[in-house]
């Protein structure tokens, strides 16, 4: 019975991720509109501003993303431990989570960064764009942030649900 709970609840999460596919899909036609539009009105050097901006917002959201959901798992590991977990491994775990929190805030640092760019970019547009196209282009920065961000929440419960899939069929004789 639980084994079928399991299946049903990752069928359902496979399904949501499909239908977030389907989202990104239709937010990479509309950021290539709006790159077409910006390509347009704007001056080269500006251009490649806006394209810089685009290509490392995802870049850096994700990383974002990746070191937090790798540190939860090293601090979730860290609080599992008990009087029988070798030192080896508490240290080894505890390396781990210093140098995770490291590049984390070395993340965040770089998330500051793409902000700051984020309002020149920003000015940029407001030159060229009208106020309706400004609004579209600030939702498509916010769209584009939240679908990398559910994408990969979708990744983490499904990894989550299989590795529980996975232990219960090993425990079953």
């Amino acid at each position: 019975e639980l084994m079928a709970n399991l299946q049903s609840r990752l069928q359902a999460l496979w399904e949501e991720q499909e239908l977030v596919l389907l989202e990104v899909r239709d937010c990479a036609k509309w950021g290539e509109e709006l790159e077409l539009l910006v390509r347009e009105l704007c001056k080269p050097n500006e251009f490649e501003r806006y394209l810089m901006f685009i290509g490392d917002l995802e870049k850096v959201v994700s990383l974002l993303l990746c070191l937090s959901s790798r540190l939860a798992r090293v601090q979730n590991a860290l609080s599992r431990m008990d009087g029988s977990t070798e030192a080896e491994e508490k240290q080894s775990l505890n390396e781990r989570h210093q140098l995770l929190s490291r590049q984390r805030e070395d993340a965040k640092d770089l998330k500051e960064n793409l902000d700051r760019r984020e309002r020149v970019v920003s000015g940029i547009l407001a030159k060229y764009l009208t106020e309706q196209q400004m609004q579209d282009y600030q939702h498509f920065v916010q769209v584009k942030t939240s679908l990398l961000i559910e994408q990969k929440d979708l990744e983490e419960q499904i990894k989550f649900f299989e590795e529980q899939l996975e232990n219960l069929e090993q425990s079953i004789p």
